[in-house]
């Protein structure tokens, strides 16, 4: 049974840092590209960042570069996302996924709320 389960998201002062978890199981991971995707209230999905499967290439959204950085332990089959600057606009639910060919998985999601 294939499981994204994403932890560390909670409430933050604009400028706090959150690093973010998604722990897999059920598939190959490191045969996965995996990535970060968030939902703001009222908007659509945004593709957040990805890496490939073995970690040694990235890509952020325009808006989190140089403040986002997504990493992977292929060895605990785990997906980080380390945010740092934290802002009001980055307020959404953040969900890992994994792709490969024509698969596709992924979680529910973590709620991060930037707020003072």
């Amino acid at each position: 049974q294939v499981q994204l389960v994403e932890s560390g998201g909670g409430l933050v002062q604009p400028g706090d840092s959150l690093r973010l978890s998604c722990a897999a199981s059920g598939f190959t991971f490191n045969y996965y590209t995996m990535g970060w995707t968030r939902q703001a209230p009222g908007k659509g999905l945004e593709w957040v960042a990805g890496i490939n499967s073995n970690g040694d290439s990235t890509g952020y959204t325009d808006s989190v570069k140089g403040r986002f950085t997504i990493s992977r332990d292929n060895n605990k089959n785990t997906l980080y996302l380390q945010m740092n600057s934290l802002k009001p606009e980055d307020t959404a639910v953040y969900s890992c996924n994994a792709a490969r060919l024509w698969l596709d998985y992924w979680g529910q999601g973590t709620q991060v709320t930037v707020s003072s």
